[in-house]
This record gives structure tokens, sequence and C-alpha cells, in this order.
């Protein structure tokens, strides 16, 4: 349901800013109204990577007053394929730095404060005071966690979303919405201890469309709530599978009311429920080798181009995944260059019936 705005309007905007926004205006139910209220709001993000990039740029663009941008990286040649608010010229600078660069460029009136250190536990609720909201644009879990246990504990609407291969999803928690509005956490969605260890974009990839895509849902939901207009996402989880190119919606309720016969799924994106495949270390690789068994590497091309163990059979992870019955009947081994992949194509190959184990750590790990 619609919910009251979030933040009061500012007195007035500049001629100039009035008519940087202008297709705001127009909009039904926006106005001059909403687009003051954007220029009072406060916003919190957390990272200035995949999400972090598309949702600084589109909140700037909107015409938001200020943007606390947290993050302690510097731009990486790899992070240009989806970090998009970052350019060649920027790689090895820290990030918050070309974030200060572009927002100046993009909406001079848009005031970014940047805290170059890495958010814990211990620092969340210093970093997001006196945000009227906080956008969750983070990459481990460990970090969702503190961002979403400081935003619970100060009242903070968290817009929260989380990207993985092609897969995404996308939602809002807030501890104390308004009157009448059920609250929803983190630990509704994701209760403690339920998630492991999660692979990083190195292990197992993400597609650059789709963090920008899920930016602009982030930053949207964000806007909805400054501004009072539409029904954001709360109680409420967009799934997202790109390569399905299909969207749907799965409702979420307050764990301690939720009837467990009808509770929805809490599965990471891209996440599946069958057994864990066993490790094994190198030795036991080429002992199981010399058995008999299969040593799978679902690398891609370019990967196995430079080194592989010899004997392997390599089929890359999506070739696998497409077609599982390629894979000999044998005990096999899988590797890949971390282990992500490698036990994904493990459990799918687990789930047929067939003998499967993973090299622990990766080719990284014993080169």
């Amino acid at each position: 349901m619609p919910l009251p705005p979030l933040v009061a309007p500012a007195d007035a905007i500049s001629a100039a800013e009035r008519e940087r926004t202008a297709r705001h205006a127009v909009l039904a139910g926006f106005g001059e109204i909403g687009q003051r209220r954007l220029a009072a709001a406060r916003v919190a993000v957390i990272g200035a990577g995949g999400l972090g990039s598309p949702v600084i740029l589109a909140l700037a663009a909107a015409g938001v007053g200020s943007i606390t941008v947290i993050d302690d990286d510097v731009v990486e040649r790899t992070n240009l394929q989806r970090q998009i608010v970052h350019r060649e010229g920027d790689v090895g600078a820290p990030k918050v730095d070309s974030v200060v660069r572009a927002v100046a460029g993009l909406s001079p009136e848009t005031r970014v404060l940047p805290r170059r250190e890495r958010l814990t536990a211990a620092n969340a609720e210093a970093l997001i005071a006196g945000a009227d909201l906080v956008i969750d644009g983070s990459d481990t879990f460990e970090t969702r966690t503190a961002v979403a246990d400081a935003c619970r504990l100060r009242g903070t609407p968290l817009v929260w979303g989380v990207v993985q291969e092609f897969h995404a999803q996308v939602t809002v928690f807030w501890s104390q919405p308004p009157a009448g509005i059920p609250p929803v956490v983190l630990g509704d969605l994701y209760p403690a201890g339920s998630v492991g260890e999660l692979p990083t974009c190195s292990d197992v990839g993400v597609l650059g469309a789709l963090c920008i895509q899920v930016g602009g849902m982030l930053a949207s939901e964000a806007i909805k709530l400054v501004t009072g207009i539409g029904e954001p996402l709360l109680g409420r989880v967009a799934v997202i599978d790109s390569l399905a190119a299909t969207q749907r919606e799965i409702p979420l309720r307050a764990a301690q009311s939720r009837d467990p016969l009808s509770a929805p799924p809490r599965v990471a994106a891209g996440a599946t429920r069958v057994p864990a495949p066993v490790e094994v270390d190198l030795a036991q690789l080429r002992e199981a080798q010399r058995a008999g068994a299969t040593v799978l590497d679902v690398r891609e091309p370019d990967e196995t181009a430079r080194d592989t163990l010899p004997g392997s059979v390599l089929i890359p992870l999506g070739d696998l995944l497409a077609d599982p019955d390629r894979v000999p009947r044998t005990p096999v081994v899988v590797v890949c260059e971390r282990g992500a992949r490698a036990d994904r194509a493990a459990r799918e190959l687990l789930a047929r019936g067939i003998d499967a184990s993973v090299l622990t750590g990766g080719l990284a790990a014993w080169r």
C-alpha cells in the first residue's frame, strides 16, 4: 500500500534545478512538491560497486539533496564491466573519489559525503546516522547483516538488493514503519545462520546489465519512500531471472507471525537445496583419477587456455547445466578457479545420481 512521504519538502529549489528536473514536475502525483522532497532527502548508499554505482547516478540525476557514500575500496579494471560510475582513468583511485567527480558533473546541487572506510558491526550505526533511508549495495552477507542490524535498531528504512550471476532480489526492510504497517527486517527473509559463505562476483560472475537494472529498482524504491508515491516493496520481494526475462513477487511477513506452511522460500538467488558435495584435496583428486574418476574442469575457455590439470575433461559450467548428460557416468571430481562453480556443477550432477566431488579451494588454492 502507499506510505506517507518520508521527507518533508525543502522550502524551494533553484531555477536551474527546476529546469534540470522538469520531467519530474509533470509526473502525476509527483510535481514540484515531490522534487522538493528529493532535494531535502539524505540517503546513505553502502558500496560504490555494481549496485551502488547505478543507484548513486540515479539518485543524483533525480535531484536527491545529500548522498552519503560508504566504501573503502579502490577502482579495479575488472569493475568497469558493471560499476558504471567509474571510468578507465579512475583505476587505482578510491571509489568514493570517482563518485564525487561523477555526481558533480551530473547534478551540481547534490552533495556527496564520501566515507572511505569499511562498514562493520561496530561502526554501522554511526555511519548511517542522519540518513532518512539507507540503500545497501554491498557484496558480502557480513556487511549486509551489519547494515540491516543498524537500520533495525535506528528504525531507518532499508532498501535492499542482491545480484549474483543472472539472478537478483530486491525488497524493503523497515523495523519502525508508519502505524498500521507490519515491520519486516532482514531476519524475516534470511534467519540468522541460514546463509553460509556466498560466492563472490570473481567466483561465479555477474551480468553487468542486470546490476544496472537492479540499481535502478533500488533507486526507484528510495524515491517512492521519500516522496510518498506508489507502493514500495515493503512486505514483498521481487525475484528477477534475467536469462528467462522474468520477474516474480514473493510476499514476506514478520517471522513471528508467519505460518510455516505458507512461508515463502528463503533461498538466495541461484541457490539450490541439494546436499553439499564432498571436498577433496589435490592428492585425493590424483588418487581418484588413477582409480578411473573423471576430472571435470568447468571454467571458461579463456581460463582453461592458461592452464589445466592433465587429463581433465573441459566443459564450461553453462554448457554443463544446459546438457548434464554429456558428463560421463563415472565418478567425477569437479574443478574450477576457486570452487564456487565446481560446487554448483557437482550439485547438479549429484541430483542426477552421478558421484561428484569438488577440489577444495579450486585450482587457485593448489597452484
